[in-house]
């Protein structure tokens, strides 16, 4: 069939109205009586009735098309409920309950088989691989079709790279059905993985979409402004538009919306106005809302005027008690635990969704600790300070702020510690930092007041005792633990052994180390250094860094000073072969850790090319 005989692309065709969809279906089957832990999806097999009733209401009210009820009927979701062996069935009888409400309301009406998130994020941000993705979407995929759908709506999105695997799988089914995606944002108008309005739209219409939508985020204000931003990104596109009904605020233990039906009215005609061809609710909508929808694009004429409306989000406000007494992972440290601590860098510019999503996925894999670097290559990035107030209040892991001395003078070196301790950070990782002239200004201020020692120093004996460099009272003793960094395979040991010791008679806590592939060369330094002065007892974490491909390997060890790679290592990554490099980067660094194990209290690992995936399915791997 060719597509433009598509009946859904027939009525897209006709620009003179924009298509009315239906609202929620979760809000309501949790309005009467539904768990909200229950499985929706399986609704559709063992109590057809409630779903089926919400179908009848939105036909009722007014829509033109109504979603299937197969939002979560992927196998990923399915699985948590143990059916994930019954997807065919489940979105099956999805689109013949859907079909069964149409038939006896003697109606013109579609169906859209509707398809939702995986609720696992993709790799590099989680461990689903694309082709994975794929298989999954296809699955659900067939399914609709098959049972016969008139449109597939791929919805609330979060990742462009699940769009383009979900928009992939519908047209290896058939690649004539039509396709809406529709991404969810949010309030700051980013997607969850930091992509602009423009980005989303730019990147849809390249997958070959007929519809780009957004959905879910916040109310119609909100969506109103995403909407004028993806029209201007691709003025010839056709946009989909399905807001919820204002943010979601919890009362007495229940999901509320704010904004009721007659606000919709308003910016329904705004949409349609800014160019949506497809307009309906999301979250907290219910058949009024789609009333008033219905009858505000049938009875308003074309040309008409709408005046503008007001900017209405309003940010939320957060405040943070500080916490008391030493950091946890000092006493995980103390307690003779092995701590697993992980590298992230700060983001380039405003958005951090990435960075999160990358912290989020450490987290749940069991990362003790996320350090965070500060302007790591003398490049320009966020402050570090708010992204480790973001991954503490939002995650609950703690954080190590990375802190150095170059290119700060006394007073903000003291500034910034008093802001660090207030914002929660009990960790500091101490260090010289990159000079300027290596990275993006290499003309800006590289001179500073302290070297690492007197950093450590001035905190141990100065603000841990309540005063600041000049002797001056600072309310309260501070509670920092510090680190400062260990070169255990150095090319001058004794030059080494005299830096350590340095650090040691400043107070140093911890030590975290440069990546290592040798451990019988760090084992070396150590006995090199207790022939001196005795065991070292200060916590050492030592330095992972995994190995994404053989070229990653040689420019480390040709490239990059302080770091050597074993010949067998490198050996290893170029055997591999293209499709197992990953793999095999990731068992070096299992084996590595498995041998660490027995020298250090902890590793410290630095992710390559931000694959957070990589590094939390070698913390599952050592964990478990």
């Amino acid at each position: 069939m060719n597509k433009d005989e598509r009946k859904f692309i027939q009525r897209l065709n006709r620009i003179d109205k924009p298509i009315v969809f239906d609202g929620a279906m979760g809000t309501l089957l949790h309005e009467r009586g539904v768990d909200i832990d229950e499985c929706f999806d399986e609704l559709n097999l063992i109590n057809p009735a409630a779903v089926g009733e919400i179908h009848r209401d939105y036909i009722a009210a007014g829509a033109e098309v109504v979603k299937t009820n197969t939002f979560g009927a992927n196998r990923a979701k399915l699985e948590r409920h143990g059916l994930d062996e019954r997807v065919a069935e489940v979105n099956t009888a999805g689109v013949k309950l859907a079909r069964r409400m149409v038939e006896a309301s003697f109606k013109d009406v579609m169906i859209a088989g509707d398809i939702g998130p995986l609720g696992l994020p993709l790799a590099p941000f989680g461990h689903i691989q694309p082709e994975e993705a794929f298989e999954i979407y296809l699955e659900q995929a067939r399914a609709l079709i098959e049972a016969g759908v008139e449109v597939i709506l791929i919805e609330t999105m979060v990742d462009l790279y699940a769009v383009r695997e979900a928009v992939r799988a519908v047209h290896a089914v058939d690649e004539t059905m039509p396709v809406i995606a529709s991404m969810t944002f949010t309030r700051d108008r980013r997607t969850l993985l930091g992509d602009t309005p423009r980005e989303v739209a730019e990147q849809m219409a390249s997958f070959g979409v007929d519809v780009i939508g957004v959905n879910c985020s916040g109310g119609p204000a909100q969506l109103l402004r995403i909407l004028k931003q993806m029209k201007a990104a691709v003025p010839e596109g056709r946009f989909s538009v399905m807001p919820n009904a204002g943010f979601p605020e919890r009362v007495g233990g229940r999901i509320m919306y704010p904004a009721g039906p007659d606000y919709f009215r308003d910016y329904t005609l705004a949409f349609w106005q800014s160019g949506a061809s497809v307009v309906g609710g999301c979250c907290g909508t219910t058949p009024a809302h789609v009333k008033v929808i219905a009858e505000a694009i049938s009875t308003t004429p074309a040309g008409y005027a709408v005046v503008q409306l007001a900017d209405l989000e309003v940010a939320p406000s957060r405040e943070m008690e500080p916490a008391e007494g030493p950091s946890g992972l000092a006493k995980k440290l103390a307690d003779g635990k092995f701590v697993i601590a992980v590298e992230v860098d700060p983001p380039r510019g405003l958005s951090t969704h990435k960075l999160l999503a990358g912290a989020s996925l450490l987290a749940d894999a069991g990362a003790d600790v996320i350090d965070v670097a500060d302007s790591p290559r003398a490049r320009m990035r966020m402050s570090p300070w708010a992204v480790c107030d973001l991954i503490q209040s939002r995650f609950g892991v703690e954080t190590t702020l990375h802190f150095p001395t170059r290119g700060r003078n006394l007073l903000r070196v003291q500034g910034d510690l008093l802001a660090a301790h207030a914002i929660n950070i009990r960790n500091v990782f101490v260090v010289m930092g990159d000079p300027t002239a290596i990275g993006d200004y290499p003309d800006a201020n590289d001179s500073y007041d302290l070297v690492p020692t007197g950093l450590i120093r001035l905190i141990k004996e100065g603000f841990n005792t309540g005063m600041d460099h000049a002797g001056g009272e600072i309310g309260q003793p501070t509670t920092f633990f510090v680190g400062a960094a260990l070169n255990l395979c150095p090319a001058d040991p004794e030059r080494e052994v005299r830096t350590l010791r340095k650090k040691l008679s400043a107070g140093a806590d911890f030590f975290l180390t440069q990546p290592i592939f040798e451990v019988a060369r760090a084992q070396e330094f150590l006995a090199f250094y207790a022939e001196r002065y005795g065991e070292l007892t200060t916590p050492v974490l030592a330095g992972v860094l995994p190995l994404v491909t053989d070229r990653h390997a040689r420019f480390l060890h040709n490239e990059v000073p302080g770091i050597v790679i074993p010949e067998t290592i490198q050996e290893r990554m170029a055997n591999a072969g293209e499709d197992d490099m990953l793999g095999e980067g990731k068992r070096i660094a299992v084996e590595l850790i498995e041998e660490l194990k027995q020298y250090f209290q902890g590793v410290y690992i630095i992710p390559s090319f931000n694959r957070f995936d990589m590094v939390a399915e070698i913390i599952e791997k050592i964990k478990s």
